[in-house]
Protein backbone atom coordinates (compact mmCIF):
# COMPACT_ATOMS: atom_id res chain seq x y z
CA UNK A 1 0.00 0.00 0.00
CA UNK A 2 1.38 3.34 -0.76
CA UNK A 3 0.89 6.84 0.78
CA UNK A 4 -1.80 7.71 -1.38
CA UNK A 5 -3.50 4.64 -0.50
CA UNK A 6 -3.26 4.72 3.45
CA UNK A 7 -3.95 7.96 3.37
CA UNK A 8 -7.19 7.36 1.65
CA UNK A 9 -8.02 4.30 3.53
CA UNK A 10 -7.64 6.27 6.67
CA UNK A 11 -10.16 8.62 5.18
CA UNK A 12 -12.39 6.02 5.06
CA UNK A 13 -12.24 5.18 7.91
CA UNK A 14 -12.29 7.80 9.69
CA UNK A 15 -15.63 8.27 7.70
CA UNK A 16 -17.03 5.23 9.26
CA UNK A 17 -15.97 6.30 12.70
CA UNK A 18 -17.64 9.13 12.93
CA UNK A 19 -20.90 7.61 10.91
CA UNK A 20 -21.03 5.22 13.56
CA UNK A 21 -22.91 5.65 16.49
CA UNK A 22 -21.60 2.05 17.69
CA UNK A 23 -18.26 0.31 16.64
CA UNK A 24 -16.87 -2.93 18.37
CA UNK A 25 -13.57 -4.65 18.53
CA UNK A 26 -12.68 -8.08 17.90
CA UNK A 27 -9.79 -10.51 18.23
CA UNK A 28 -10.19 -12.63 15.16
CA UNK A 29 -7.05 -15.07 15.75
CA UNK A 30 -7.86 -18.38 15.21
CA UNK A 31 -10.92 -18.35 12.95
CA UNK A 32 -11.11 -20.32 9.60
CA UNK A 33 -12.05 -19.00 6.20
CA UNK A 34 -15.94 -20.37 6.32
CA UNK A 35 -16.70 -18.89 10.15
CA UNK A 36 -15.08 -15.92 9.27
CA UNK A 37 -16.97 -15.52 6.73
CA UNK A 38 -20.29 -16.58 8.38
CA UNK A 39 -19.74 -13.96 10.68
CA UNK A 40 -19.69 -11.12 8.02
CA UNK A 41 -22.72 -12.62 6.57
CA UNK A 42 -24.53 -12.94 9.98
CA UNK A 43 -23.32 -8.93 10.61
CA UNK A 44 -24.27 -7.89 7.33
CA UNK A 45 -27.69 -9.49 8.42
CA UNK A 46 -27.75 -7.28 11.21
CA UNK A 47 -26.63 -4.12 9.67
CA UNK A 48 -23.21 -3.72 10.55
CA UNK A 49 -20.38 -4.05 8.61
CA UNK A 50 -17.25 -6.61 9.99
CA UNK A 51 -13.77 -5.66 8.85
CA UNK A 52 -10.34 -6.85 9.06
CA UNK A 53 -8.38 -3.67 9.67
CA UNK A 54 -4.38 -2.21 10.32
CA UNK A 55 -4.05 -1.33 13.78
CA UNK A 56 -1.91 1.67 12.69
CA UNK A 57 -4.03 3.13 9.74
CA UNK A 58 -7.12 2.50 12.81
CA UNK A 59 -5.32 4.57 15.08
CA UNK A 60 -4.40 7.55 13.00
CA UNK A 61 -8.51 7.64 11.61
CA UNK A 62 -9.24 7.90 15.48
CA UNK A 63 -6.90 10.48 15.69
CA UNK A 64 -8.87 12.17 12.88
CA UNK A 65 -12.04 11.48 14.21
CA UNK A 66 -11.30 12.46 17.62
CA UNK A 67 -11.84 9.40 18.99
CA UNK A 68 -9.08 8.60 21.22
CA UNK A 69 -10.92 5.79 23.31
CA UNK A 70 -10.55 3.71 20.07
CA UNK A 71 -6.78 3.19 20.45
CA UNK A 72 -6.66 1.57 23.83
CA UNK A 73 -8.24 -1.95 21.87
CA UNK A 74 -5.60 -1.74 19.01
CA UNK A 75 -3.50 -4.71 20.13
CA UNK A 76 -3.18 -7.80 18.10
CA UNK A 77 -4.92 -8.40 15.30
CA UNK A 78 -8.31 -6.54 15.02
CA UNK A 79 -11.80 -6.82 13.28
CA UNK A 80 -14.25 -3.97 13.75
CA UNK A 81 -18.01 -3.83 13.30
CA UNK A 82 -19.05 -0.53 12.17
CA UNK A 83 -23.09 0.02 13.03
CA UNK A 84 -24.85 2.32 11.45
CA UNK A 85 -27.94 2.03 13.84
CA UNK A 86 -28.16 1.78 18.13
CA UNK A 87 -25.73 -1.84 17.50
CA UNK A 88 -27.55 -4.32 19.86
CA UNK A 89 -28.32 -6.28 17.18
CA UNK A 90 -24.72 -6.46 15.98
CA UNK A 91 -23.87 -6.48 19.94
CA UNK A 92 -25.83 -9.98 20.05
CA UNK A 93 -24.40 -11.50 16.71
CA UNK A 94 -20.81 -10.58 17.95
CA UNK A 95 -21.59 -11.80 21.99
CA UNK A 96 -23.16 -15.16 20.02
CA UNK A 97 -20.01 -15.90 17.92
CA UNK A 98 -17.86 -15.09 20.70
CA UNK A 99 -19.52 -18.19 22.72
CA UNK A 100 -19.56 -20.58 19.57
CA UNK A 101 -16.12 -19.70 18.42
CA UNK A 102 -13.60 -19.49 21.09
CA UNK A 103 -11.16 -18.29 18.90
CA UNK A 104 -13.34 -14.76 18.78
CA UNK A 105 -12.29 -12.15 21.28
CA UNK A 106 -14.51 -9.32 22.37
CA UNK A 107 -12.27 -6.36 22.82
CA UNK A 108 -14.44 -3.59 23.41
CA UNK A 109 -15.87 -0.83 21.84
CA UNK A 110 -17.46 2.31 21.30
CA UNK A 111 -20.62 3.44 21.70
CA UNK A 112 -21.71 7.22 21.39
CA UNK A 113 -18.00 7.97 21.23
CA UNK A 114 -17.08 6.58 24.35
CA UNK A 115 -15.22 3.21 25.64
CA UNK A 116 -17.13 -0.08 26.11
CA UNK A 117 -15.88 -2.71 27.70
CA UNK A 118 -16.92 -6.80 26.60
CA UNK A 119 -19.37 -6.57 30.08
CA UNK A 120 -21.57 -3.65 28.70
CA UNK A 121 -21.25 -4.99 25.60
CA UNK A 122 -22.87 -8.44 26.57
CA UNK A 123 -25.47 -6.25 28.56
CA UNK A 124 -26.14 -4.78 24.67
CA UNK A 125 -26.56 -7.78 24.00
CA UNK A 126 -29.11 -9.09 26.02
CA UNK A 127 -31.24 -5.98 25.48
CA UNK A 128 -33.94 -6.24 23.46
CA UNK A 129 -34.18 -4.72 19.93
CA UNK A 130 -35.93 -1.44 19.29
CA UNK A 131 -38.40 -2.96 17.37
CA UNK A 132 -39.84 -5.83 20.22
CA UNK A 133 -39.56 -2.61 22.62
CA UNK A 134 -41.59 -0.74 20.05
CA UNK A 135 -43.91 -3.87 19.69
CA UNK A 136 -44.13 -4.19 23.44
CA UNK A 137 -44.78 -0.61 24.22
CA UNK A 138 -47.72 -0.89 21.26
CA UNK A 139 -49.34 -4.42 22.79
CA UNK A 140 -49.04 -1.86 26.67
CA UNK A 141 -51.06 0.96 25.16
CA UNK A 142 -53.60 -0.91 23.01
CA UNK A 143 -54.49 -3.50 26.21
CA UNK A 144 -56.45 -1.00 28.25
CA UNK A 145 -58.16 0.15 24.69
CA UNK A 146 -59.15 -3.60 24.01
CA UNK A 147 -60.42 -3.80 27.62
CA UNK A 148 -62.49 -0.72 27.57
CA UNK A 149 -64.15 -1.79 24.33
CA UNK A 150 -64.81 -4.75 25.81
CA UNK A 151 -66.55 -3.18 28.68
CA UNK A 152 -68.36 -1.15 26.46
CA UNK A 153 -69.98 -3.96 24.50
CA UNK A 154 -70.80 -5.88 27.55
CA UNK A 155 -74.04 -3.84 28.22
CA UNK A 156 -74.94 -3.80 24.76
CA UNK A 157 -74.35 -8.09 24.73
CA UNK A 158 -76.26 -8.06 27.45
CA UNK A 159 -79.54 -6.14 25.89
CA UNK A 160 -78.86 -8.10 22.95
CA UNK A 161 -78.89 -11.78 24.96
CA UNK A 162 -82.21 -10.73 26.81
CA UNK A 163 -83.93 -9.64 23.39
CA UNK A 164 -82.83 -12.75 22.32
CA UNK A 165 -84.65 -14.61 25.23
CA UNK A 166 -87.56 -12.67 25.56
CA UNK A 167 -88.17 -13.45 21.66
CA UNK A 168 -87.63 -17.31 22.12
CA UNK A 169 -89.88 -16.92 25.48
CA UNK A 170 -92.83 -15.48 23.05
CA UNK A 171 -92.48 -17.57 20.08
CA UNK A 172 -92.77 -20.67 22.35
CA UNK A 173 -95.95 -19.37 24.03
CA UNK A 174 -97.60 -18.13 20.73
CA UNK A 175 -96.83 -22.27 19.55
Amino acid sequence: MNREEKAARVEELAEKIGSSPAMFLADYRGLTVAEASELRNEMRRAGAVFQVVKNSLMERAADQASVPDLKQFLEGPTAVAFCPDEGVAAAKVLTKFAKELKPLQIKGGILDGEAVDLERIEFLASLPSLEELQAKLVGMLQSPLRGLAGVCAGPMRGLVTVLGRVREQKEAEAA
